[in-house]
């Protein structure tokens, strides 16, 4: 199912959303703000979707909180990591390339791009909110995977933040937990619920909505995910090339034996 209007609104919330994630950039100076706002795109637009609807079937009410523990999770972990801190690194080479002006050129290439990217993956939401179907077996199988993803995602954050706050371990790899078995469990995790929510969508009639995930696992692998956070991680930590070498970057596999990258 689809309606355009509906479809238009959520666009309408998330932009409203994301400006107001640059007026709070412009007050502290910080673009990472929008990493916060994220995930609240998606519970925004969820929640326009599901109350304009005229009767919730089940699958909507569930899909409606799975999207609202994981937006409230993400958000407040992402805040709370980066808090008081300098600006995350993508952002301030972001700043350093585009002024003078970045203050206004934002709009453009972080608080407008990101609602616009957030309102094509939140497609198959629109299609769980307007579907009344009832629940069977693909749900379930969509259901375990999410737990999956909400697992890999919580816990890696948590492992690599108790590591990160240890005195001695800054040009340290983690390797440890999780990511001993991929080097980014968050994102890895992140695709699973992404799939999940596909897969939601399925069995609401939405097989179309495909373009969801395949764009959300394109971000996470080629764009703002594991191609640009390791661009510079070589340089920046001497023990990463054995950790390249070892484990596998997104699907987690067993590591592999221990040998050294040639230069």
């Amino acid at each position: 199912m689809f309606d355009l209007d509906l479809y238009g609104l959520g666009l309408a919330y998330a932009l409203a959303l994301g400006m107001l994630a640059w007026l709070i950039h412009i007050a502290r100076g910080d673009a990472g703000i929008a990493d916060s706002f994220w995930s609240l795109y998606f519970l925004a637009m969820a929640s326009i979707y599901a109350l304009s609807t005229a009767v919730a079937g089940d699958r909507a009410v569930l899909v409606l909180f799975l999207v609202a523990l994981w937006a409230m999770r993400l958000s407040a972990y992402v805040t709370q990591r980066n808090w008081g801190g300098p600006e995350d690194r993508r952002y301030a080479a972001m700043r350093a390339e585009h002024d003078p002006g970045f203050w206004w050129k934002s709009i453009y290439l972080v608080f407008g791009l990101q609602p616009v990217l957030a309102w094509i993956i939140s497609l198959p939401l629109l299609t769980i909110m307007l579907g009344s179907s009832p629940l069977g077996w693909l749900d379930y199988f969509a259901l375990g995977l999410w737990l999956l993803g909400l697992f890999f995602e919580t816990v890696g954050d948590q492992q690599l933040a108790e590591f990160k706050s240890r005195p001695g371990n800054t040009d340290q790899v983690m390797d440890r937990g999780l990511w001993r078995y991929t080097r980014h469990p968050n994102y890895f995790g992140e695709a699973c619920i992404w799939w999940a929510f596909y897969l939601f969508a399925v069995a609401a009639g939405g097989w179309w909505t495909i373009v969801s995930p395949l764009l959300s696992t394109w971000l996470l692998l080629r764009l703002s995910g594991v191609a640009l956070l390791e661009r510079t991680i070589v340089e920046r930590r001497p023990g990463y090339r054995d950790y390249i070498a070892r484990t596998n970057a997104f699907l987690p596999g067993p590591p592999r034996a221990t040998r050294r990258l040639e230069a």
